[in-house]
C-alpha cells in the first residue's frame, strides 16, 4: 500500500471558466459552512441570556462537535442506498430544522439543556453531509481540474470562516435570535443551490454491502488531517489567552485567527492557480512548516513571533487540506468516497476536541507541547512512508533496467571464434 501515496502528477490545464453546476456547488459548499463558522459567536450570544454566562456557548459547540463524530459514519453508510443529491438535501433539511428549534427555544427562554440538545441534533448530520457534498464534486470536474476546484473551495471556506462570526456578532448585537435565524437561512443554502447531476446515482447493489477498509495509508492521512486541525484549533481557541498573557486586551485575541485566515486564503488561491498535485517532499515541507509555526506560537516570547507562527500555519492550511482530500480520493473506490470524506471531517473534529480539552484542562504551554509532538510524529511517519515508497520505486526501476539490459544482450549475436 505504500506505493499508493505516489499520486500521479496532474497535467497543468488551462484556466477555464467554471460552469453553472460547479458555481452552484461552490455556493452550496460556502453556505453549508456558515452554521459551523458562525456557531461559536452565535451560541455564546444565545447562551448568555439563558444562563447568564456566555461561556456556556462552549457546551453547545461541544455537543454539536461530539454528535458530528458519532453520526458521520453511520449516517453516511445508511445513505449509500440513495442518490447523493436528494439524500444530501434531506440531511441539510434536518440540520435546518434543528437550527430552527434552537432559534425558537432561545426565543422562548427554554431550559438550556434543551437548547444544547438542539445543537447536538444540528451537528449529528454535519459529517455525513460534508462527505456527500465533497463526493459530489467528483461528478462535476475531471481529475485534472480537481486540485483547482479544491483550492477554490478552500478559499471559499476560509472567507466564510472569517465573515460568518462577524455577521453573527453584528446581528447578535441586535438580538441573539437574529444571529440564530441567520444561521438557519444561510445554512439551508445547499437545499436550493445544489445542482442536478445525472451521473450522481446510488451505488449498485453489489457495492452497497461493501465496507470501507481503513488501510494504513488511509489512517495515515486521517491522522494527518486531525493533527492539522488540532494545530489550527489550539491557536484559534487559545487566542484570547495568548493575548492576555502578552498584556494585551482580550479583544486583541482576534489578531491570531485573522493572521491564519489571511494566509490560508492566499494559500487556497495559490492551490487553485497552480492546479497541480504536490510532490512528496513538498507535502513533507508543509507538515514541517505547520510544526514550526505551532512552535513559534506556543513558545514565542513576543507578539511578533506569535503572529509569524500563525501566518506560517495558515499559509499551508489550504494546500495540506487539498492534498488530504486528493490522496484520500485516490485511495478509495467511488462508492466509498462519501464515507472517507466523512471520516476526514470526523478526524478534523477529533483534533478540535483534543485541543479544546487540553486548553480547558492544562496550560497553553502544555497544549502547544502536545500539538507540536503530534505534528512532529506525523511528519516523521510521513517522511518514513515517503522514503519507503521512493526506495521501492527505485528498486523496481533498477530491476526493470537490469531486465531490459539482459534482454538487449540476449539479442546481440555472440562473436564467431
Amino acid at each position: 500500500m505504500v506505493g499508493h501515496t505516489a499520486l500521479a502528477p496532474v497535467a497543468h490545464t488551462p484556466v477555464r471558466r467554471p460552469n453553472g453546476p460547479l458555481l452552484r456547488w461552490f455556493g452550496s459548499y460556502g453556505t453549508f459552512t456558515v452554521p459551523q463558522a458562525a456557531a461559536p459567536i452565535a451560541f455564546s450570544l444565545i447562551a448568555l441570556p439563558l444562563t447568564g454566562d456566555a461561556a456556556s456557548g462552549a457546551a453547545m459547540m461541544l455537543a454539536m462537535t461530539i454528535a458530528q463524530v458519532f453520526g458521520a459514519v453511520p449516517i453516511t453508510r445508511f445513505g449509500r442506498r440513495f442518490s447523493p443529491i436528494p439524500f444530501l438535501r434531506v440531511l441539510i433539511g434536518l440540520r435546518t430544522l434543528a437550527l430552527v428549534g434552537i432559534a425558537v427555544l432561545a426565543g422562548l427562554g427554554a431550559p438550556f439543556p434543551l437548547v444544547v440538545a438542539g445543537a447536538a441534533l444540528a451537528g449529528l448530520v454535519n459529517g455525513a453531509a460534508y462527505g456527500n457534498l465533497r463526493a459530489v464534486l467528483n461528478h462535476l470536474v475531471p481529475a485534472g481540474r480537481l486540485p483547482r476546484a479544491l483550492g477554490v473551495a478552500a478559499t471559499v471556506n476560509e472567507v466564510i470562516f472569517v465573515s460568518s462570526p462577524v455577521l453573527a456578532a453584528a446581528l447578535g448585537s441586535v438580538s441573539p435570535q437574529a444571529a440564530a435565524w441567520a444561521m438557519v437561512v444561510l445554512g439551508m443554502g445547499p437545499m436550493l443551490l445544489l445542482p442536478r447531476i445525472p451521473t450522481a446515482t446510488a451505488p449498485g447493489a453489489e457495492h452497497r454491502s461493501s465496507r470501507l477498509r481503513l488501510s494504513p495509508m488511509i489512517l495515515l492521512w486521517l491522522v494527518c488531517g486531525g493533527a492539522s486541525a488540532a494545530s489550527i484549533a489550539a491557536i484559534e481557541i487559545g487566542a484570547v489567552s495568548m493575548a492576555v498573557s502578552f498584556g494585551m486586551p482580550a479583544a486583541w485575541g482576534v489578531l491570531f485567527p485573522v493572521a491564519i485566515c489571511v494566509t490560508s486564503i492566499l494559500g487556497g488561491i495559490w492551490v487553485s492557480v497552480r492546479n497541480r498535485v504536490p510532490r512528496r517532499r513538498t507535502v513533507l515541507a508543509w507538515l514541517a512548516v505547520t510544526a514550526l509555526g505551532v512552535a513559534a506560537v506556543g513558545f514565542g516570547n513576543s507578539v511578533t513571533t506569535t503572529v509569524i507562527g500563525a501566518l506560517l500555519v495558515g499559509a499551508v492550511l489550504a494546500p495540506l487540506a487539498t492534498y488530504y482530500s486528493l490522496v484520500l480520493d485516490r485511495l478509495v473506490p467511488p462508492e466509498h468516497r462519501a464515507e472517507v470524506f466523512a471520516q476526514l471531517r470526523t478526524a478534523n473534529a477529533l483534533g478540535i476536541i483534543i485541543s479544546s480539552a487540553l486548553l480547558s484542562l492544562a496550560t497553553l504551554q502544555v497544549t502547544f507541547a502536545v500539538v507540536i509532538g503530534v505534528m512532529t510524529t506525523v511528519m516523521v511517519v510521513t517522511g518514513l512512508v515517503f522514503t519507503a515508497a521512493w526506495v521501492n520505486a527505485r528498486r523496481r526501476r533498477l530491476a526493470r533496467e537490469a531486465a531490459e539490459q539482459r534482454a538487449h544482450e540476449d539479442l546481440i549475436p555472440a562473436p564467431r571464434p
